[in-house]
């Protein structure tokens, strides 16, 4: 008894050495401030997400919905899917796609920590597996707290579409140029087949993708390879303000048509599957 025990204490010792281990990034002088690691079941924690609905952003054709993105077996799984659904706010005389499109084809989700977790500076990490079929648009960014797009300031840890119809990995960072609804971007844009070069599973596995913010630069990582670092002395909207000096918020989201390409030939459903989110930042 005392011997199995003490074997029941050294497994859950290693165990609990093994899950504080995983929890620290590059550098002693961060600390684990915020995480989700989809422990529960069902839909995501309403204390930390909250989700987009309908036709959102980009002209993109997917209609966003909460039952889309479901937490099971320790990972948040949003799935796209091809269905017809009504749009509940149609107008046929409306010049504004969103409102005058009278059904969708396709459904998906967006959740984002909007008014629930904003942060400023630090190291975010996502572990997730992306689905490359053609129309798939999945993405991992953040927007700024104040002001509208672009002088809010977006930084896209990740991005997967089709530039000039080739697979690619795109890292952004994104703020306000003249003129309204008008940004400069500072972008790495990386074509899929090089990764599918190193090694042909990759669409089957998760990956790590990072991102490393401080006062002066902001890096993105994938899998520990530095894909774009920009320089915040020039992300100057026009009227003086930093888009990337303020806090911003997280976003997951799978898009569907659009910059992802179009999905009439693709087979559904297809998932996007996110494994943690984990934000470290300075010890004080």
């Amino acid at each position: 008894m005392i011997y199995r025990t003490l074997l029941f204490l050294f497994f859950a010792l290693t165990l609990t050495c093994s899950i504080q281990a995983q929890f620290k990034p590059a550098g002693t002088e961060y600390t684990l401030v915020w995480q989700e690691e989809f422990e529960n079941s069902g839909q995501v924690n309403p204390e930390s997400w909250s989700y987009e609905k309908g036709f959102v952003r980009n002209s993109e054709l997917q209609w966003y919905q909460e039952p889309n993105a479901l937490v099971k077996n320790g990972k948040l799984v949003i799935t796209g899917k091809r269905e017809q659904i009504k749009n509940t706010k149609y107008d046929p005389e409306s010049n504004d796609w969103r409102r005058n499109c009278e059904f969708a084809e396709y459904t998906s989700s967006s959740i984002n920590t909007r008014n629930k977790y904003e942060f400023r500076y630090g190291i975010v990490e996502v572990r997730a597996k992306i689905d490359t079929a053609m129309g798939m648009w999945p993405a991992i960014w953040t927007l700024g707290i104040s002001k509208p797009w672009p002088s809010n300031g977006e930084i896209d840890i990740m991005e997967y579409y089709r530039v000039t119809g080739q697979a690619t990995i795109l890292a952004n960072a994104a703020w306000a140029d003249e003129g309204a609804y008008n940004a400069k971007w500072d972008e790495t844009k990386i074509l899929f087949s090089e990764f599918l070069n190193k090694d042909p599973e990759w669409p089957s596995k998760f990956h790590l993708w990072r991102m490393e913010w401080t006062e002066k630069t902001i890096k993105l990582f994938l899998d520990d390879e530095l894909l774009n670092e920009v320089d915040l002395a020039r992300t100057i909207n026009p009227d003086g303000f930093n888009p990337f000096h303020q806090p911003h918020y997280i976003l997951l989201n799978l898009a569907i048509g659009g910059n992802g390409g179009d999905p009439k030939s693709t087979v559904f459903p297809k998932e996007y599957v996110v494994d943690y989110v984990r934000i470290y930042q300075k010890r004080l």
